[in-house]
């Protein structure tokens, strides 16, 4: 170790600082420790068994011009680094607290280059003559020294850019993850903005198609994680992170970004960037080329100038997009909210592509659910998406959206393999295109190409929600019902709270003459999906199909009477009819889905075993004709 590197390094007990790369290590482990904590820890190193005054601090770490909550985030920031070296303030062994004064650093330290001769003090018994006689060691002319170097070092990282020198060049670094940025305001308010930033982050990096991204989804459940990186990489199956945090005061925001090689620790690139909020996408921009630069990306022109067209956009516009993408939108009170704010966002800036296509989806999963008919649901949809794309013809979200509508709202079967295929080839490493495109051709029949699909987005984003639900999916729609029952129960143990994997488990039970089964599954299907109505045709099918035919016509009369202030599906009732054995009245049923272009009859009719009774049927082959299902 050169005299120069060591000088960077300090230790006291079982841990060691590296000021350079801002490290915390235990035992050669690397420890967790944001920016802030990690300043605080530096600026109390630098004058071990002084008083550090808070005011001290505060100028350090917020410069004059910066609006925090000074108390609130030094507090926040004090409780971090106590977390990180597994003390409290209680009991100090390293930081003490001293009374409407400040902190002081209690434990005995060494610089690098003593560090071997002192490896026998570095014990948070040690008492007070080891710490005399370490510093002594030292010598202040020593300490002196260090403290101008972690001055110079940390004025350099505070707010700006920094780049460290890699032993392993960046080239290697193929996959990536988004680690949930922090929200350094520390307002559980504010968490929908950081979030929402830790997304539009992602979604920026992920258009280049070189760089395999891993969903905002997936990262999300690290978020206050302690694993370490090395963990998370391998569950990820990336080969870098990227960690930072969010500061946002007024309409100014402030972003750090860190680029962790996560096999290795090592930090690669490290920048901080402060723009208006109006300017937040040119940020992002700029923050996703110098990653390209750092992983040394070879950009085709068209990547390069996607990563260059930030626009500004209306602060206001862009809060009630961060806000609408916070929200969860399968649950139907949360649909609703994020529609709204997606509306204020485009009322706000009509040129907010983004915000069509997250209108769209809106509109979309109202349908999809039955929460709205499908004039009132797929029309507007159709509209919103045609806008995103008029402003953005390359948003491949937008293209696979659209050929969702096409699918289950136009039928146009030529459009929707048209759409899916352009979205790959904008997006060849979105995980969800490639699930889109598996669920489609299981619908299909293309069983092959369906399970390759899936595959493929495993690949891409191995802990991508749904993945289980895809594979469900797919068998459902090749009536592979022990396949259904073996994927089908590994989703629900994986996600005991999704009504969709109890419901396509109930499929497979009922496919394979498990009837019990399937009514047990049917029934906490119903439990949890908030009224859907296909897990409740499904469960009357059930009982109907055991001699309970009273239960499926007592669900038949509450539906009427639904029916009078909110939208019933005409295909749900037809299949509560054929259960019944009333073929009549499920065909007339059957129509009237025809003449309302309901979205439940290109996806249901070809497959559904709650109609198998009606397929014989001259009606039931002619309406299969109308539809002009693909061969």
């Amino acid at each position: 170790m050169s005299a120069n590197s060591s000088s960077q390094i300090i230790g006291f007990s079982t841990f060691e600082v590296k000021l350079d790369t801002g490290e915390l290590r235990q035992r050669g482990q690397k420890v967790k420790l944001q920016e802030q904590p990690f300043q605080v820890l530096a600026a109390l190193l630098e004058r071990p068994g002084e008083v550090v005054s808070r005011e001290e601090l505060r100028r350090r770490l917020w410069p004059a011009d910066t609006f925090v909550d000074f108390d609130h985030s030094l507090n926040a920031a004090i409780k971090r680094l106590r977390d990180a070296l597994g003390e409290s303030s209680e009991s100090p062994v390293f930081i003490e607290t001293m009374a409407r004064r400040g902190y002081r650093f209690i434990a005995p330290v060494a610089t690098g280059a003593s560090q071997e001769a002192a490896k026998g003090i570095f014990s948070p018994t040690s008492g007070a003559k080891d710490f005399a006689n370490t510093r002594a060691g030292i010598g202040w002319r020593a300490l002196a020294a260090l403290a101008m170097i972690v001055v110079s070092l940390v004025g350099a990282l505070l707010f700006a850019g920094y780049k460290t020198s890699s032993s392993v060049p960046g080239e290697h670094i193929k996959s990536l993850a988004v680690l949930p940025l922090e929200n350094l305001s520390h307002d559980p308010a504010q968490e929908y903005f950081s979030d929402g930033m830790t997304e539009a982050l992602t979604d920026d990096l992920a258009k280049m198609a070189t760089l395999r991204v891993v969903s905002r989804m997936s990262a999300m459940r690290y978020k206050a994680t302690k694993k370490p990186l090395a963990e998370i990489a391998r569950e990820l199956n990336v080969d870098g992170v990227i960690e930072g945090s969010v500061l946002r005061s007024g309409n100014r925001v402030r972003i750090r970004a860190e680029l962790i090689d996560a096999r290795t620790d090592q930090h690669l690139w490290g920048q901080s960037y402060e723009r208006d909020l109006s300017d937040v996408f040119m940020m992002q921009s700029e923050v996703a080329q110098a990653v390209a630069l750092e992983v040394r990306l070879k950009l085709t022109p068209e990547e390069q100038a996607r990563l260059q067209q930030g626009r500004e956009v209306n602060a206001e516009a862009f809060q009630a997009y961060l806000r609408a993408m916070s929200l969860d939108t399968t649950r139907r009170q949360e649909i609703k909210k994020a529609q709204s704010y997606y509306e204020y966002a485009i009322q706000k800036d009509p040129g907010f592509a983004a915000a069509y296509v997250g209108l769209a989806r809106c509109y979309r999963n109202l349908g999809e659910f039955r929460w709205l008919s499908p004039p009132d649901a797929y029309p507007p949809a159709k509209q919103a998406i045609r806008k995103a794309l008029e402003l953005d013809e390359k948003d491949c979200g937008a293209h696979w959206t659209l050929a969702d509508l096409s699918w289950r709202y136009d039928w146009d079967w030529e459009a929707t393999e048209r759409e899916l295929r352009y979205a790959l080839e904008l997006c060849p490493n979105n995980a969800s295109a490639h699930w889109h495109k598996g669920w489609y051709s299981g619908w299909n029949g293309r069983g092959t190409e369906a399970l390759g699909e899936m595959a493929k987005a495993r690949e891409l984003d191995p802990l991508l929600p749904l993945l289980l639900t895809g594979r469900a999916l797919i068998n459902y729609h090749l009536r592979n019902y022990k396949a259904m029952v073996e994927v089908g129960r590994q989703d629900v143990t994986s996600d005991a709270n999704s009504w969709s994997a109890h419901f396509l488990l109930g499929v497979g039970y009922e496919g394979s003459d498990r009837t019990l089964d399937a009514i047990r599954e049917y029934q906490k299907a119903v439990e949890l999906s908030e009224g859907d109505q296909d897990p409740a045709a499904g469960l009357a099918h059930a009982y109907a199909s055991t001699g309970r035919s009273a239960e499926a016509q007592k669900l038949l009369r509450e539906w009427q009477h639904q029916s009078e202030s909110n939208y019933i599906s005409p295909y749900m009732i037809a299949t509560v009819y054929a259960s019944l054995g009333e073929k009549d009245k499920a065909f007339e049923y059957l129509e009237k889905a025809y003449q309302e272009r309901s979205s439940d009859l290109p996806y249901f009719l070809r497959a559904d075993l709650r109609i198998d009774s009606l397929r014989s049927a001259p009606r039931f082959q002619n309406l299969l004709g109308r539809m002009n299902f693909p061969k």
